[in-house]
């Protein structure tokens, strides 16, 4: 649906009030163009694209490049236009008489009032039942997984024999001819005649795939013709041709018409090239790049040949110089060499080893001698002598040291001793029955026999009193 404005002014329509007593009201008066246009505009909103198949008549192209046609039936007719540029892309020359397939809108010619079909798209109507069919089968074998990639087979590097399966009259075969011969002339070509083109077309074109595959003969298949229309490739897209290529165990390439035309076989195929000629340049190797290849291989033979030659030239001077090394002479030569070798080996050894044993035995006597028991003896007494003198020595240090400590002591006891205090008039009191001593008044009654320790001898007291 298109979104229009509509605009109406002074010059298409008026909108005049009539005074008819107490019952006036408006009226709107429309112009034929405005009506026209409001007519034109309600078709094309309310009416989708449709297809219309009907008879071209009264075909006409102007200078303005535009195309006008009249569609009819054995019932009606309508008029139609179809405008650049869409009438400039067309693939065929609209005649009368030509029967049709229209994509178009509908809409309204405003200047005459007369209903029209706006075309944007025109094929023939015999070609838009096909590519329908076309499209159906398409989608159906795509469903079945025979356009997969991963289904088709790479294509003989170097193919030995190629079958040609296309017309052989037409101008396919001399192209692909024309091309392998320049290209690689080495490789064997065989045509298989089918008829390219009409009704037993298809069923040929299927059985000669079939009895390309059981001959197994050829390295791979190119399945070609030239262009045309969709009527004339329709064999191509035949569900017959498209199974055989399917089963072939032999890899299948098709170039099918010019570069812009797709049929079914180039789906299915091995490989789809865009052209006859450039299928032949896919299947074949170019002979000027094979003779730059073999040019290379020949480059590369010769460096290994010589460095081949140069590695059994240097195995045969050694093999010279070890014939050379095992001649009696040099043997005898190299065996005294060798003798005189060992002898000076030896008398070293025999020197050396005198030596050694000398050398041994000067430090076996010296051990001897250190170990004699005599001069074991004499260190033992040597020994024993410094031990004494130590011995003596620190017994007189000990008894020097322990008298001067107990000189030390007697100090410190004549000190602290009691008769020291006594010696300077003081008396020690004892219980004379106890001897106990007395330390305080309390301690005793009167007649209490007590014995005071002077500092030469004790004498007996008796307490009379307090």
């Amino acid at each position: 649906m298109r979104n229009r404005h509509h605009g109406y002014n002074g010059n298409h329509s008026s909108m005049s009030p009539a005074n008819e007593g107490d019952g006036a009201r408006a009226r709107t008066i429309l112009t034929p163009s405005s009506l026209n246009r409001l007519a034109r505009d309600l078709i094309e909103d309310a009416l989708p694209l449709v297809w219309v198949e009907g008879e071209l008549s009264n075909v006409s192209r102007p200078a303005s490049g535009h195309l006008y046609f009249t569609l009819k039936d054995s019932a009606a007719q309508v008029r139609c236009a179809m405008f650049k540029p869409r009438s400039t892309w067309l693939p065929f020359k609209p005649t009368d008489g030509m029967q049709v397939l229209a994509r178009a809108r509908v809409s309204l010619y405003e200047a005459r009032g007369e209903f029209q079909l706006i075309a944007e798209h025109l094929e023939p109507a015999g070609e838009g039942a096909l590519r329908r069919e076309f499209e159906r089968l398409k989608a159906r074998l795509a469903a079945e997984g025979l356009f997969d990639a991963a289904r088709k087979r790479a294509l003989p590097a170097w193919p030995r024999r190629i079958g040609v399966i296309t017309s052989a009259t037409g101008a396919a075969v001399r192209d692909v001819l024309s091309v392998l011969g320049r290209r690689f002339p080495l490789v064997e070509v065989d045509v298989l005649p089918v008829p390219v083109q009409g009704n037993e077309a298809a069923p040929a074109i299927a059985t000669m795939l079939a009895a390309a595959a059981a001959a197994a003969r050829h390295d791979v298949l190119l399945l070609t013709r030239g262009g045309g229309s969709l009527e004339d490739l329709w064999a191509f897209n035949d569900e017959r041709v498209a199974r055989a290529i399917v089963a072939s165990p032999i890899p299948v390439v098709a170039a099918i018409g010019h570069e812009t035309d797709v049929s079914i076989a180039d789906f299915v195929a091995d490989l789809r090239a865009p052209t006859p000629s450039a299928a032949a340049e896919l299947l074949v190797p170019d002979q000027a790049d094979l003779g730059r290849l073999l040019q290379g291989q020949r480059d590369r033979l010769v460096v290994r040949q010589r460095h081949r030659l140069e590695a059994l030239a240097q195995h045969l001077d050694h093999w010279h110089a070890r014939l050379q090394a095992l001649r009696p002479g040099e043997r005898l030569a190299r065996g005294h060499e060798r003798l005189l070798g060992l002898r000076r080996r030896l008398e070293q050894f025999v020197a050396h080893g005198s030596e050694r044993r000398h050398a041994r035995l000067a430090k076996a006597l010296s051990r001897l001698e250190v170990n004699h028991p005599g001069a074991h003896i004499q260190r033992t007494h040597t020994r024993l002598d410094t031990l004494q003198t130590r011995l003596c020595r620190a017994v007189v240090h000990a008894i020097e040291r322990r008298r001067m400590s107990m000189a030390g002591l007697a100090r410190t006891l004549q000190a602290t001793s009691p008769l020291a205090t006594l010696s300077r008039g003081y008396a020690i009191l004892f219980d004379a029955d106890s001897g106990r001593v007395l330390r305080s008044v309390g301690d005793v009654t009167a007649g209490t026999a007590l014995r005071a320790r002077l500092v030469d001898g004790e004498i007996r007291v008796r307490v009379m009193g307090e």
